[in-house]
C-alpha cells in the first residue's frame, strides 16, 4: 500500500512539473522588489498556458518560476494574488506578472499608446504609478508607489 501511494504521489507532482515549451529565450532580466532582488542572465520558457522563468547567479540557478493557473517558486506553489501580495504588490491584478513576462498590456490596456515596435502604458492611480513599455528589444515596468522594477532586454 505505501508503496502504490508514494508511485501515485510522484506521478501527480511528477506528471504536472514536466512542461514542453514552445519558446525559449536568453534574456537580462532585472528584478527589484521589497522581497526580491535579482540582476543577471535569466531564460523565459512559455508555450501557450504556461511560462517558465529561471534566474541565474554565476551559472546556478538561483530561482524558478513557473506561472499557469498558479504560480510556484523554490518555496511552494501559491495563487498569482498571493504572490503579488506577497512579493511585488497586493493592489495589482492577477495576471500582472505573467503579462510583463510576455511583453503584453496590463490592467486591459489601460492608457496604452501603440508604437512602431511595441507600446507604452501610464498608470497613475491612488494605488500605483506605472510606466510600462515594451519594444523588441526591452521589457521595463517601473512601479514608483510601490518601489517595484521589472526589466528584461536581450543580451549585448
Amino acid at each position: 500500500m505505501r508503496y502504490f501511494l508514494a508511485v501515485f504521489i510522484l506521478l501527480l507532482f511528477g506528471g504536472c512539473s514536466i512542461k514542453n515549451y514552445a519558446h525559449t529565450d536568453a534574456k537580462i532580466v532585472i528584478i527589484k522588489s521589497p522581497r526580491l532582488k535579482f540582476s543577471d542572465i535569466g531564460y523565459i520558457r512559455h508555450s501557450k498556458d504556461a511560462i517558465e522563468l529561471e534566474l541565474f547567479v554565476a551559472g546556478h540557478v538561483l530561482q524558478r518560476i513557473h506561472i499557469n493557473h498558479l504560480i510556484c517558486v523554490n518555496e511552494g506553489c501559491i495563487s498569482k494574488s498571493s504572490f503579488n501580495q506577497e512579493y511585488l504588490s497586493g493592489v495589482y491584478p492577477p495576471s500582472l506578472l505573467q503579462n510583463v513576462i510576455l511583453g503584453k498590456e496590463i490592467y486591459d490596456g489601460k492608457n496604452s499608446l501603440k508604437k512602431d515596435n511595441g507600446f507604452i502604458q501610464n498608470i497613475k492611480t491612488s494605488d500605483v504609478d506605472i510606466k510600462y513599455r515594451v519594444n523588441s528589444r526591452e521589457i521595463y515596468f517601473k512601479d514608483k508607489k510601490n518601489h517595484i522594477l521589472i526589466k528584461i532586454k536581450e543580451p549585448n
